[in-house]
């Protein structure tokens, strides 16, 4: 958890986006799904664009999956890319989706969200899809006074691991909920258990839902201002 807190305060400043796959003539996109239907028929085939790698393209298949192809289509690599920076490796993949990400996170509503604000303008800001029944998130949620003292906004929205409906679903709808949901958010933290709310307002399937379009895998999910996502 240290090391995912160190990584988060060096990655909360905004950069510009460095990836965006050009796309491909109607020729070599022809010759990969060709390559593709030949293999597999019938599976669903998506966009197709160019890749940073020379020689290599990325092909989305099956609505959730991107592969790199070969530009004759003989040759086919699934799993993650990086690419080698000066200190760090860049998930390809991961970085394709930020302006996506930053777009969906953008039409969150503030008053749908339980934010943890710091004192005075915020520096910068992350956004955290958490789960009351998650010890990471536990343990995640003790550093939000040290984030927010590096003026650092905290802003949560819901990711119930079980689904929606669920107990951990029921849970965070009781936060979302409260009149107070900071205070609320933050007993249940802690172990401690609050009366069931519901109100019409419940955003928490919502989130839910986002949290899956966004590429979530598991909690806290924590995403930078560029789009930029750090499990937790």
């Amino acid at each position: 958890m240290k090391k995912v807190l160190a990584f988060l305060l060096a990655s909360t400043v905004l950069t510009p986006f460095a990836y965006a796959g050009a796309p491909v003539s109607p020729e070599q996109a022809n010759v990969l799904k060709t390559a593709v239907q030949k293999a597999r028929p019938g599976m669903s085939i998506g966009e197709i664009r160019s890749s940073t790698v020379s020689g290599l393209f990325e092909v989305d298949l099956g609505g959730k999956d991107t592969v790199y192809m070969s530009a004759d289509g003989k040759y086919l690599i699934t799993g993650t890319m990086y690419r080698v920076e000066n200190k760090k490796f860049v998930n390809i993949a991961d970085e394709r989706m930020q302006p996506m990400r930053v777009q969906k996170l953008a039409a969150v509503k503030r008053e749908d969200m339980v934010i943890f604000s710091p004192q005075g303008k915020p520096k910068s800001y992350v956004t955290v899809f958490t789960d009351i029944d998650c010890g990471f998130c536990r343990k995640l949620h003790q550093e939000v006074p040290k984030l927010n003292a590096m003026g650092i906004e905290v802003r949560y929205l819901a990711y119930p691991r079980s689904g929606v409906p669920s107990p951990s679903s029921e849970k965070l709808s009781t936060v979302w909920c409260s009149k107070d949901p900071q205070a609320a958010l933050t007993k249940m933290k802690s172990g401690s258990t609050l009366p069931t709310q519901t109100c019409a307002s419940n955003a928490v399937a919502a989130q839910y839902q986002l949290g899956n379009e966004l590429g979530i895998s598991g909690t806290p999910a924590l995403f930078t201002p560029n789009g930029e996502l750090l499990p937790g």
